[in-house]
């Protein structure tokens, strides 16, 4: 006994509203991606801007050190 055509033809129904083109689950699917991508790019983003931020840290002592460094040297020098 194999199914019979009302059975195939349920099946076949809940397939196509299921995961057709405009289905519920390939939307909500779709949704997800979407989610998951814009997340991503909030992480991405998110790290650019701390390596930013330390990059200028860096930058700003290393500025600090050098003007340390020439204000011994001239304290050195004037005694």
């Amino acid at each position: 006994m194999g199914p019979s055509p009302w059975q195939i033809a349920v099946v076949v129904v809940l397939a196509l509203l299921l995961f057709g083109g405009r289905g519920r689950i390939s939307s909500i699917m779709g949704d997800f991606a979407k989610g998951i991508k814009s997340f991503r790019k909030g992480m991405e983003d998110e790290e650019k801007a701390l390596a930013s931020e330390k990059e200028k840290e860096d930058e700003a002592a290393t500025t600090l050190k050098a003007e340390e460094v020439k204000v011994e040297e001239t304290t050195k020098a004037s005694s």
